[in-house]
């Protein structure tokens, strides 16, 4: 259903956008340094809040509708980044090459969320980091959480494959990162069941 959510990904985002997220990129990407790897680059959310020292990026976007989107904003600009097509699960970098990797609302649609975070640490450096901001499951034995649960098999239909119920920071724990920043964060503007937010810092031992 890529093809028919793309289009409209940015017009449903942008309430939300206005509301948080776009301080809540600036203030994530403010700590990226070095070569970076952003995973599921989307429609180029995130390009206007890359600070201006990070001049060597890479565009992770497997999705053929929104990597169209993508090309066309990058080619429209003034940003100078890679884009890649692989899909998460099978980067085509060598190990230990980005001094920083990044995700922000993707986890939840990378059918393989494991194997992605297995190969975010493989390509990171020894000590880079890992910068996130992933929304997932409410509180256990909420009403919330319920809700999700009973809507996530149709909404992942049509939102691209997106999961309502996982928890990205306990995924990113078990994939061996080192969380060192964390804040959770209802996301404004947005539907109840998307609003459950985490992000931070992570990072990969020496």
């Amino acid at each position: 259903m890529s093809w028919f959510f793309a289009p409209f990904y940015d017009r449903f985002m942008r309430a939300s956008e206005e509301a948080c997220l776009i301080s809540w990129r600036k203030e994530l990407l403010a700590k990226a340094s070095g070569k970076t790897l952003e995973i599921g680059a989307g429609t180029g959310a995130n390009l206007d809040s890359y600070p201006a020292h990070i001049q060597d990026l890479t565009l992770l976007e497997p999705d053929n509708a929104m990597r169209g989107l993508l090309e066309k904003r990058i080619a429209s600009g003034s940003f100078k980044a890679t884009i890649c097509a692989n899909s998460a699960t099978e980067l085509p970098f060598p190990d230990n090459h980005f001094d920083t990797v990044l995700c922000t609302l993707v986890l939840c649609s990378i059918p393989d969320q494991h194997r992605a975070l297995q190969e975010i640490k493989r390509v990171l450096k020894p000590g880079g980091c890992f910068l996130f901001l992933e929304h997932g499951a409410a509180p256990e034995d909420s009403s919330r959480l319920n809700w999700q649960r009973r809507l996530e098999p149709l909404w992942k239909i049509f939102a691209g494959g997106c999961r309502l119920t996982r928890r990205a920071d306990k995924d990113i724990e078990g994939s061996g990162l080192i969380i060192e920043e964390i804040q959770r964060e209802s996301m404004r503007k947005a539907l109840p069941i998307t609003r459950p937010t985490v992000r931070g810092l992570a990072r990969k031992a020496l």
